[in-house]
């Protein structure tokens, strides 16, 4: 391999991401080297590879990890300012974006397990945000919105808003889902007591809530599986 000190045009040229991309494929390439070719440079002393190696080094080699740091953590290392910090957190979100674009619009919601990958891009969120699936007899999503956002324990929703939404859009059962970015899956004492007055707003309607699930890094807690719904 080339040394990290050198500029990657000076690398021989098996050894640049770039070329190694047009001549072996994308996905022939580490984390590190799709990163590298985003960020064009690195330093005099380091390479964008072996930059983006110590990046993905501190977040433990997880493109998750990577999507959850913040403008000011990026530009905290040497070789990284505003555009090529930009540039970054565009990139994850654009892998989030399309990660959802990709379940049709009338995807069946009818396991915690959809809902849990509809929403995939909650888990690389560093505070909680609240949402609503509303859906029509097939459990198909009609409709969706994002009903609250708060700080890293809690979020604060109003149970009168999240009916009048289902009402809007004539949606004959519902979905609820938010994250914990504590890690820790499991519902605090204020999500149970949600759950249960959601669930009895909504048979006052005659709307059926199919599922509360709480999403973290790798791992989701359903309300409906564990028979609390």
């Amino acid at each position: 391999m080339a040394e990290g000190n050198l500029s990657i045009n000076l690398w021989a040229e098996d050894d640049r991401p770039r070329e190694r991309l047009l001549k072996f494929g994308a996905d022939k390439l580490s984390d590190a080297e799709l990163l590298a070719i985003l960020i064009g440079s690195g330093t005099p002393q380091m390479s964008a590879v072996t930059l983006m190696k110590q990046v993905m080094s501190d977040c433990h080699n997880s493109l998750s990890a990577l999507g959850r740091l913040t403008y000011d953590q990026l530009c905290r290392y040497n070789g990284i300012g505003q555009a090529k910090a930009v540039t970054i957190m565009a990139a994850c979100e654009l892998g989030r974006r399309r990660q959802k674009s990709a379940t049709p619009e009338r995807h069946r919601m009818d396991s915690a397990a959809a809902i849990y990958e509809y929403y995939a891009g909650l888990r690389d969120k560093g505070t909680e945000e609240f949402h609503l699936l509303m859906l029509n007899n097939a459990c198909e999503v009609i409709a969706e919105k994002c009903m609250s956002q708060g700080g890293l324990t809690q979020s604060v929703v109003d149970i009168r808003l999240v009916m009048r939404e289902a009402l809007i859009a004539q949606a004959t059962a519902i979905a609820v889902c938010h994250n914990h970015p504590s890690g820790r899956c499991q519902p605090s004492n204020e999500d149970k007591r949600l759950t249960q007055m959601l669930n009895q707003a909504a048979q006052t309607l005659c709307i059926r809530l199919l599922d509360h699930v709480i999403v973290t890094d790798g791992d989701y807690y359903s309300f409906h599986d564990e028979g609390l719904l």
